[in-house]
């Protein structure tokens, strides 16, 4: 079992920028590959970028591409997600997922992902 728990979100102006942390416990978190997911409120919960086990490879949603970065930290056993110009259209329920899987493999499908936190909200309006 592995425990998720996110933080970070917040209210921001557009153009601004957050960090979303995801604290884990209960298992190795490098055993894991890691991803961030959205939800709009009406919307269905969509990829927004994932990192695989030991953080060698990286993969973005289009959307988000070259505005947002994950990262982990294993001493820390955490995942981050840095937002940078934020629009209306990021605001959404943000989601910390694990999963297991084999060395590089970057998940992209929610249904992959066992594991799950119970969300952060981030909110983008002036």
């Amino acid at each position: 079992q592995v425990q998720l728990v996110e933080s970070g979100g917040g209210l921001v102006q557009p153009g601004g920028s957050l960090r979303l942390s995801c604290t884990t416990s209960g298992e190795t978190f490098s055993g894991f590959a890691m991803g961030w997911f959205r939800q709009a409120p009406g919307k269905e919960r969509e990829f927004v970028a994932a990192i695989s086990r030991a953080a060698t490879r990286t993969s973005y949603a289009d959307s988000v591409k070259r505005r947002f970065t994950i990262s982990s930290d294993n001493a820390k056993s955490t995942l981050y997600l840095q937002m940078n110009s934020l629009q209306p259209g990021d605001a959404a329920a943000f989601f910390c997922a694990a999963a297991w899987t084999v060395t590089g493999a970057v998940p992209l499908q929610a249904q992959q992902y066992g594991y799950w936190g119970r969300g952060t909200q981030v909110t983008v309006s002036s």
